[in-house]
């Protein structure tokens, strides 16, 4: 997060908005300009990718399912927009750590001791270990001591848009999304490339979301995509993986999505049609 907040200091913070007299490096400048910088940036994400998604990608004859809600945009956009704030609070406070220096992010291709191989290592190994955080993390959300308080906001949304990747209560969103936050102070990854990363898990939680459940026929079973999330919507207890079904198998909570068997919501809605 470094480079986000000198880029904006450079071009922004330093010359027209902090006195020159408050050095960049001083910590209760960064982390203002952090919780600003996350929370715009968090924004701009969600509502340009979610519109994106939503105009482009699903499918808005699933606004005519039973289970889709009245005003539910609105209102998955609106509980959205109220948790990103607080799920900043102590999303910020990682971000500030790795710019005092406490993570093990680098600058160059260079400091990797396996180059670019390290590199590309290095996003696979975030690719696993985040999409295994999260099962573990999700599913433990799904426990009835903190499902009904954390969780089920989330599960208002039966038949989602993309709008509600990001409707989660605070705590909910915060805990989802720390395997991300976690894995830098584990495990060496470019700052590039962690960077580039933050944008595409945003980006993939938008799209689980969206209602199009094409998948090449060979990964159907390995990828968790829309046609999966949208049964755990569904059902409650299956599909908890993010990017991944192997933390599914080997957890016995996949579920073979009920689009690729003919029993989803653009099945069920071809069947009232037909009545």
């Amino acid at each position: 997060m470094d480079l986000v907040l000198n880029a904006a200091d450079y071009h922004l913070l330093t010359p027209y908005v902090y006195p020159s007299t408050w050095p960049e490096n001083e910590p209760f400048r960064q982390l203002l300009s952090l919780f600003v910088i996350t929370n715009l940036g968090a924004l701009a994400l969600y509502l340009l990718f979610g519109t994106l998604s939503y105009y482009f990608i699903f499918d808005h004859a699933l606004k005519k399912h039973p289970q889709f809600l009245e005003n539910q945009v609105q209102r998955e956009i609106t509980y959205a927009v109220q948790s990103l704030p607080w799920i900043s609070v102590p999303t910020v406070a990682l971000f500030f750590a790795e710019v005092r220096g406490y993570s093990k992010l680098y600058d160059n291709i260079e400091d990797s001791p396996y180059g670019w191989s390290g590199v590309i290592l290095s996003m696979l190994s975030f690719l696993f270990f985040t999409d295994m955080g999260i099962y573990w993390i999700h599913r433990f959300l799904h426990h009835r001591l903190f499902y009904k308080r954390f969780h089920k906001p989330h599960h208002l949304w039966k038949i989602a848009t993309p709008f509600a990747s990001h409707a989660f209560h605070p705590v909910d969103g915060f805990m989802q999304s720390l395997p991300y936050h976690v894995y830098p102070f584990l495990f060496p990854l470019h700052k590039v490339t962690y960077l580039g990363l933050y944008i595409f898990v945003n980006v993939w939680t938008i799209s689980i979301h969206d209602g199009d459940y094409r998948v090449p026929k060979i990964l159907r079973h390995v990828i968790n995509g829309s046609a999966h999330h949208t049964d755990h919507h569904l059902y409650f207890d299956y599909n908890y993986g993010q990017y991944f079904t192997l933390w599914d198998k080997i957890g016995g909570s996949y579920k073979s999505p009920s689009s690729f068997e003919g029993k989803g919501p653009h099945d069920y809605l071809r069947r009232l049609r037909e009545k």
